[in-house]
């Protein structure tokens, strides 16, 4: 039986920093500015921070009537009016958290935010400014002569630099973890909500989910999955003193979306890359794997699919499918004091029984199920061992560690010299590639929450058959995951981790009876679009990590990059190699300091001062674990058990501990999900309403020539595209008109039509117009052979429209209005041959029949 239950929206979104003397006073309201709630954090002590929550929900009118009264107390002299006792700091939209370095605290919040995406209704924004502020007054200041260099380190981290965070959505969860949940059945809500009664909470999304009795809506909130948030050290503070509507938690990584129109459906194809928060940092800096089984560059990247016209999680289609990039699970690392391009690989523990690579393949049991997929593309034959010494390594604690697994749940390890392959002139990457990202999709399967379209039952298809993952009642769920690894998990990773995705995406367009068979071919607007997107996806990545952009891309290895794309990579390959030699270990040092790895302390060594942070990133150097693992049974029992499933998302008592649940009655103020974000009675600015400027595929990369098939599963050459069309300003307004007369075009032509009228242009009319219409493509006209063939394809069809004959001494100005004429569809133009008025469907609207 479905639940009656909705995500929880929380109810501090606005807040504003109001100063005093003695306190600050942050007060944090909902969208709608209904409901308040009030901090009190004190500023007279010099280093240890006092915050107050009273956990009581004011109304508007209580706020102004408490801040009035803070203002009247906080006077110099009493009944006094030219001062104010009460200053007003500045405005945000969350707080980021709380650092204390050597002095007092800072709190840090954000002052500027832009929506970058939406799920289901609910808004994703980026990060775009934060303030970070000094609490203590100056009456009370300790001053430290480091403390201003501990400050400038913690600002490296540029946090308007793709910090994601969301109001209502678990960003740092998957969409099938989120859905899962919010799919508990009844029974288990009832029970959870008498064990939560002392908690209270304000603002409810409704989803129009209404309890068996009718008397209300469950609302649920998950803990977040902390390896994925970078804030969590800094919010750590405050978690068991505040309201958790304070704690926002941000994730850093990615976050677009596109939109694809297929004949007029929207359909929002988003991306989100998730960061692993633990052994973070730079490219030469981080490698391998720590003690816990963390690796270096680890990123959980999810594709998700939904069908605008709905947006609701329950009534609405949605699709996600999620893999995962990060190095190899070993002690290993490279020294770059070399000053080498590629410095060399250096293996810097033994571990015979695999054990750093056991803690890692556990978590990954516990978080995606089985099977876990490692597809391994570093070098396997090299003159000089380099890359191979990892794959030897690899394929050892792999081999390893599948003799004591179960067989069905078994390691797949997929081995591919990606770099062998592209220097072959006889092997095509790409089409390799997607045998490997077909078989992956078929073991794993992808998640849905609808159940199969019956057109699938009508119209079966053997690869829909044969696909893997849990079919259940309500849709299909991704049991398993595909670990991607190179050597940086840069450049090959990303376009490898791009073929699996334009592989899943044909899965998930089928199972939303979007295509009618799962397959997408290149050059296409869908996988145009999907290209861009993962292009975007990698950039920032590899600047995250390597310090430049990608110097290796699709289109590199589908060999058709442009030859100006190899000065390009010059550039960038000397950019990484500057970022990793120069500005790395600054880098490092903020990273390390901005997720509390290390915490400046008063007589010990500053973080300047340390010869490496080899010892913060792995906790069993300076002290001895308590439990060891079996060298055998190297798994947790309770995940293995429920195994293909994830064991996160299983209902059972440990993952129940992690939910919060209130019920709220469905008439109250706090589940109205319309007037709490659109304010019908209230005047509203068209940017705020529409802020979000999506990509869209009809008009970023379909052709604007009329005629052509508007389907972004249809095949086009390259120089067809929008983006070719739209790359300079002069066409832009051409294009607008391009557009409002789609809608009276002639119906597509045949294919032999278009052939032919592609070729049937004068080139002098390239130099009469200046700028040449968008409905046509200006051929040359050479010799005879060509003409001949030309007067072949246009004659017929001209002569049975107006009654002219090609041969009567025609000029080429007379004969490129003719062919324009055909390739606009000779059948909507029904002038008099005899007329002279100009022709409303010409392009040009001036040219007269002859």
């Amino acid at each position: 039986m479905p639940s009656a239950a909705a995500p929880i929206i929380s109810s501090v979104q606005k807040l504003v920093l109001y100063e005093t003397r003695a306190r600050y006073f942050l007060v944090g309201s909902n969208n709608a500015e209904t409901k308040y709630r009030v901090l009190k954090i004190d500023r007279t002590e010099p280093k240890d921070l006092v915050i107050i929550d009273d956990r009581h929900v004011y109304t508007q009118q209580e706020v102004r009537e408490l801040l009035g009264r803070l203002d009247l107390g906080n006077r110099t002299k009493m009944g006094q009016k030219g001062s104010s006792g009460l200053f007003r700091a500045v405005s945000a939209f969350g707080v980021v958290g709380f650092v204390r370095f050597l002095e007092g605290y800072y709190i840090v919040l954000i002052t500027k935010r832009r929506k970058m995406a939406d799920i289901g209704g609910h808004a994703i924004y980026k990060v775009e400014d934060t303030n970070m502020i000094y609490i203590p007054n100056d009456s009370v200041r300790v001053t430290h002569p480091d403390e201003a260099r501990y400050l400038r380190i913690f600002q490296n981290v540029d946090l308007s630099s793709n910090f994601y965070f969301s109001y209502s959505y678990d960003l740092s969860h998957s969409l099938q973890y989120n859905l899962t949940v919010l799919r508990m059945p009844l029974e288990m809500l009832k029970s959870e909500t008498t064990q939560n009664r002392q908690e209270s909470f304000d603002i409810f999304e409704d989803e129009g989910l209404i309890t068996q009795g009718g008397s209300g809506v469950f609302g649920i909130c998950s803990e977040p999955y902390m390896k994925y948030v970078w804030n969590g050290e800094l919010l750590d503070i405050i978690k068991n003193t505040v309201h958790r509507d304070w704690l926002l938690y941000i994730i850093h990584g990615f976050c677009g979306q596109s939109k694809l129109l297929i004949y007029g459906r929207p359909v929002y194809v988003t991306l989100i890359a998730r960061r692993s928060s633990k052994f973070a940092g730079t490219r030469f800096l981080k490698r391998g794997a720590n003690c816990e089984g963390d690796v270096a560059n680890e990123v959980e990247t999810e594709q998700i699919l939904c069908d605008a016209s709905v947006m609701s999680f329950t009534a609405g289609s949605y699709s996600s499918y999620v893999q995962v990039r990060g190095s190899v699970p070993l002690y290993w690392s490279q020294d770059i004091s070399t000053m080498m391009p590629k410095p060399p690989i250096t293996l810097d523990q033994a571990d015979p029984f695999a054990h750093v690579a056991a803690l890692h393949f556990d978590q990954m049991f516990q978080r995606f199920g089985s099977p876990i997929i490692i597809l391994n593309l570093v070098k396997e034959r090299e003159k000089r061992k380099h890359e191979r010494i990892l794959s030897e390594e690899l394929v050892a604690a792999v081999t390893y560690l599948n003799q004591f697994l179960p067989p069905e749940h078994t390691i797949v390890y997929i081995p591919w010299d990606m770099a062998k392959y592209t220097k072959s002139k006889l092997c095509n990457v790409l089409d390799r590639l997607n045998v490997i990202a077909e078989s992956v999709v078929k073991k794993t399967g992808f998640f849905v929450n609808r159940p199969d379209s019956y057109c699938s039952i009508l119209r079966p298809d053997e690869k829909w058959n044969e696909l893997g993952g849990c079919v259940i009642p309500t849709g299909r769920l991704q049991t398993g995951i595909l670990r991607t690894n190179c050597v940086d998990c840069l450049d090959r990773t990303n376009t490898a981790q791009f073929m699996v995705g334009k592989c899943a995406l044909a899965y998930q367009l089928y199972s939303l009876g979007l295509i009618d068979k799962p397959n997408l071919q290149f050059d296409t607007d869908a996988v145009r679009l999907f290209e861009e997107l993962y292009e975007d996806h990698g950039d920032t990545l590899s600047l995250q990590y390597g310090g430049s952009q990608l110097v290796h891309r699709v289109k590199t290895y589908r060999k058709i990059a442009p030859w100006t794309q190899h000065s390009k990579d010059i550039m960038q390959t000397l950019s990484r190699y500057y970022s990793n030699a120069f500005s790395d270990a600054d880098r490092q040092d903020s990273i390390n300091l901005f997720l509390g790895v290390f915490h400046p302390t008063e007589g010990k060594p500053h973080l300047w001062e340390l010869p490496t942070d080899f010892y913060l990133h792995h906790k069993n150097t300076m002290r001895l674990l308590p439990t060891r693992r079996s060298y055998t049974y190297w798994w947790t029992p309770e995940v293995i058990k429920h195994l293909p499933l994830p064991y996160d998302e299983v209902i059972c008592a440990v993952n129940l501990k992690k939910l919060i649940v209130k019920k709220f009655h469905k008439y109250e103020e706090e589940i109205d999900i319309h007037n709490e974000f659109f304010r019908p009675y209230e005047l509203s600015s068209f940017d705020d309403t529409f802020c979000l400027a999506m990509t869209s595929s009809a008009r970023d990369f379909m052709p604007k020539t009329v005629g052509i098939d508007p389907s972004p599963f249809t095949v086009r050459k390259p120089d067809e595209t929008g983006k070719s069309v739209l790359g300079n300003k002069s066409n832009r307004e051409e294009a607008v008109l391009q557009r409002k007369t789609a809608a009276s075009a002639p119906p597509p032509p045949s294919e032999e039509a278009v052939s032919s009228s592609s070729e049937d242009d004068s080139g002098t009319d390239r130099e009469e117009e200046g700028s040449v219409s968008q409905r046509s493509t200006p051929v040359k006209m050479t010799d005879a052979g060509d003409s001949a063939k030309v007067t072949e394809n246009v004659v017929q069809p001209v002569k049975e429209l107006y009654g002219i004959n090609l041969s009567d001494g025609l000029s080429e100005e007379d004969f490129s209005i003719y062919s324009r004429f055909v390739q606009l569809g000779q059948s909507q133009h029904k002038q008099d041959k005899n007329s002279q008025q100009p022709c409303s469907r010409c392009s040009d609207g001036v040219i007269k029949l002859y």
